[in-house]
């Protein structure tokens, strides 16, 4: 035979263990015995065993208790066992059958009977192993399939996130490098809080850029004046939070839906004075609370169509004259304690 299957014969009459071996060496199996439970439980936690042959009644540790710890051990646990009793007895044969036994053998052995039993079970244990097999196999080829499918739809949605941050920079006037430099801060704000991932960096950094989609709703009169917006052109204009919910809102995947939560709530202040639901401390999500802190960031630090840049000193300033009433305190000390890495970032 190319395969043996390794039989252990447990039984503290050495006789019968013999007997046992020589009416199935013909099938050509390879055996280890055992004379006590201690050492059967030895032996199947130490070799690769196919089945067990389990004399019920033995000193020390009996059939029943060997056959209780081998279904408890992960190693042993799926072993078949055959229970070896001298007697029929029905409550002890059921009492075998409840501890995990998949069959029993009585003494003196019928050859034909221990020969087919022991086949039996055999390959249904061999049978099992390989649908076992084929199971990982096939989850492991499941799983494989669900991180490329997943893959690809990410990749999907950064590609919309391209498309739609290309069509901002054709109708406001928000330019490539803000877009790109508000989602650089971002990473770099999740990735210094404690209480978020590198994964929640990769979704800030991606969805960030979406942060003004809703700008695209907004009239051009309105969206490009050169002087400062009147009371009711303003009231306009804040609608551009809402508008960007209705525009993402058909989407449940996560970049997607990080970059509606940031695009509806990044003009919510800390202290509640914000749009466009008054939100206030930890109501608001982090990810908005981060974007609001990079985008002012930027904003004032940068040159736009009706302003020019401020002066950098003057800018930090505003920042934490600004902790703790429109931005999250947590976060300007984030800010304060890397602005080297922030300043780089606003050279982009």
């Amino acid at each position: 035979m190319d395969f043996q299957y390794h039989i252990l014969i447990v039984d503290d009459v050495s006789d019968n263990i013999q007997v046992a071996m020589n009416i199935l060496k013909e099938e050509g199996y390879r055996f280890s015995f055992a004379m006590n439970g201690e050492q059967a439980l030895d032996l199947s936690t130490e070799n690769s065993v196919d089945l067990i042959l389990l004399d019920i009644m033995m000193p020390g540790i009996d059939g029943y208790q060997v056959c209780e710890r081998l279904k408890s051990k992960e190693q042993t646990k799926d072993i078949p066992v055959i229970f070896l009793t001298a007697k029929i007895d029905i409550d002890a044969i059921n009492k075998g059958f409840k501890l995990g036994a998949v069959d029993y053998v009585t003494k003196p052995f019928h050859a034909e009977e221990l020969i087919a039993r022991v086949k039996s079970h055999l390959e249904l244990f061999a049978s099992r192993k390989v649908l076992k097999k084929h199971n990982i196999t096939l989850q492991n080829a499941l799983k494989h399939k669900e991180k490329r499918f997943m893959t690809e739809l990410e990749e999907s949605q950064k590609e919309m996130i391209y498309v739609l941050m290309e069509l901002m920079e054709a109708t406001s006037d928000e330019t490539g490098a803000h877009i790109q430099r508000v989602a650089e801060y971002s990473k770099l704000f999740a990735l210094y809080h404690p209480n978020l991932s590198e994964e929640d960096a990769d979704i800030i950094c991606h969805a960030a850029p979406m942060h003004d989609i809703g700008k695209i709703a907004i009239p051009d009169k309105i969206l490009h004046k050169k002087g400062r917006l009147t009371e009711d052109e303003f009231e306009i204009m804040k609608t551009h939070t809402i508008r960007s919910c209705e525009i993402l809102r058909m989407s449940g995947r996560k970049y997607i839906k990080a970059a509606k939560v940031i695009a509806v709530q990044h003009h919510e202040k800390w202290n509640g004075d914000g749009y466009p639901y008054g939100l206030a401390g930890e109501d608001i999500h982090i990810y908005a609370r981060i974007v609001a802190l990079a985008d002012v960031f930027d904003a004032l630090s940068h040159k736009r169509r009706y302003k020019d840049a401020w002066d950098m000193d003057k800018v930090i300033e505003y920042i934490n004259s600004h902790r703790g009433t429109q931005f999250d305190p947590f976060l300007v000390d984030i800010f304060n304690e890397n602005l080297d890495e922030f300043l780089t970032i606003a050279r982009l």
